[in-house]
């Protein structure tokens, strides 16, 4: 069987989370629908669409690898939850909601070992405090295209971290993985790391 790491995510910015940290992986997205249930909590929500995508790939037989990693990251502002915007004016919307405010940036993160069938997921939580945004700034801002394919509709690894004025917690966790916790539990399950 083969001893590789995969990462279920088409995401770039989760790519180059793993490859800072020196990990040898396959990429292979993941299939899964991001459905949300009325019943779950947010942290819910995003375990179990980790899990779901890491399962995805995990159960193709055509896939080579041991351990899967499945993630999901949303944005959390005043109870409601921001994923990746529709349109410009979603995004512009999402950007007005979160001038000058703190809000919360979760990422589940999912682990399954196909060989022994173990399996880690958590969520990790992480604050930021965006400062307050002009009419202009914002429509500047989604004119880059950088607010397009990110939760909350801003990249803090970009642009969007010239509106950040306060982080509390993991900063890879607003980029989209947690590495902190992530790597505590790769070696949990046995995975060969250079720290």
């Amino acid at each position: 069987m083969s001893e590789r790491i995969v990462l279920a995510s088409a995401s770039p910015r989760r790519r180059a989370l793993l490859e800072q940290i020196g990990l040898d992986f396959d990429v292979v997205p993941s299939r899964t629908e991001e459905l949300v249930h009325a019943e779950e909590t947010p942290e819910q929500l995003v375990v179990r669409l980790s899990l779901e995508k890491a399962g995805d790939v995990a159960a193709r037989p055509e896939v080579a690898g041991r351990w899967f990693i499945g993630s999901d990251t949303i944005v959390l502002c005043g109870g409601r939850i921001l994923g990746k915007p529709r349109d410009a004016e979603d995004a512009a919307a999402m950007l007005r909601q979160l001038s000058g405010r703190e809000h919360q940036v979760l990422s589940g993160f999912a682990v399954i070992d196909r060989q022994t069938g173990r399996q880690r997921q958590e969520a990790v939580c992480t604050r930021v405090r965006f400062r307050d945004l002009t009419d202009d700034e914002i429509t500047r801002y989604i004119a880059t295209g950088e607010p397009a394919d990110k939760a909350g509709a801003y990249a803090i690894q970009g642009l969007g971290v010239c509106f950040v004025a306060g982080i509390e917690g993991s900063y890879s966790n607003v980029v989209g993985l947690p590495l902190c916790r992530l790597t505590l539990v790769l070696k949990e399950l046995g995975v060969p790391l250079t720290l």
